[in-house]
């Protein structure tokens, strides 16, 4: 118990360095403890307000990653796969049930909450927009964009959305967010290594070149949130008289 704690702890000091926590992972006595760690972080990110500052499509990725070299790498048994997609899935679905108990219980008072280092009230009204403005499917998007995929849920707890209809986007969000990002990472590795040898020699590998990944991840997900915002100063861009002749 006391190594398995060691190895959390361990985990936890490189959640931010892409590089050494893909080779922390990548160890595979720490399979047990990655397993922990990683459903632990997907389930504070998604169901707690302290969560928005935790990686979320990054982390996942890299666990792709390292999920990869610990199969085909390392030998380790293929069910490992569909066991981390799994437990991930349902992390997820809980934490934003949590979310939603969350805003249910607090209700529209939680807008008035003291802002403070582990609650961001300016993060909690732009997943409010969010939701007015696309109303239940926010549930789906958000898990793609960070900071609102903390908040989301929230929202609707807040908005009282009918618990049924949540758990159903709830779902389907969750086992989208976490199998497409994971997947993704899975993949990189055996798809664009013999791509990319030919063009930087037989010594390139994806693994080398992790935090690049992380930021085209990253900036993917802001991607939808960035193009809202371009369409809507578009819109109110102020269009130039038209003189008489």
């Amino acid at each position: 118990m006391q190594e398995l704690w060691q190895q959390i702890q361990n985990i936890a000091l490189v959640l931010f360095h892409s590089e050494q926590l893909l080779e922390t992972l990548s160890r595979p006595e720490y399979i047990l403890a990655a397993f922990i760690m990683l459903n632990l972080i997907v389930f504070t990110e998604t169901g707690l307000l302290i969560g928005f500052f935790l990686p979320g499509d990054s982390l996942l990725v890299t666990t792709g990653l390292v999920f990869h070299n610990l199969i085909h790498v390392h030998g380790c048994s293929p069910w490992l796969l569909p066991l981390l997609l799994g437990t991930l899935s349902v992390s997820a679905i809980v934490g934003d049930s949590v979310g939603y108990l969350i805003g249910y219980r607090a209700g529209p008072r939680i807008f008035s909450r003291e802002k403070s280092f582990f609650f961001r009230k300016n993060h909690l009204f732009a997943a409010q927009g969010f939701y007015e403005k696309r109303g239940g499917i926010t549930i789906i998007l958000a898990r793609f964009i960070p900071i609102l995929r903390t908040f989301a849920p929230v929202v609707a707890g807040v908005g009282r959305m009918q618990y049924r209809r949540f758990l159903a986007f709830n779902i389907v969000g969750g086992l989208g967010w976490v199998c497409s990002m994971v997947l993704i990472g899975y993949v990189l590795t055996p798809v664009l290594d013999p791509l990319l040898k030919p063009m930087f020699g037989e010594q390139f590998r994806v693994q080398k070149h992790v935090e690049i990944l992380i930021v085209a991840v990253v900036l993917l997900s802001v991607a939808p949130v960035f193009v809202s915002w371009l369409r809507k100063k578009l819109r109110k861009k102020p269009q130039m008289p038209v003189t008489a002749m």
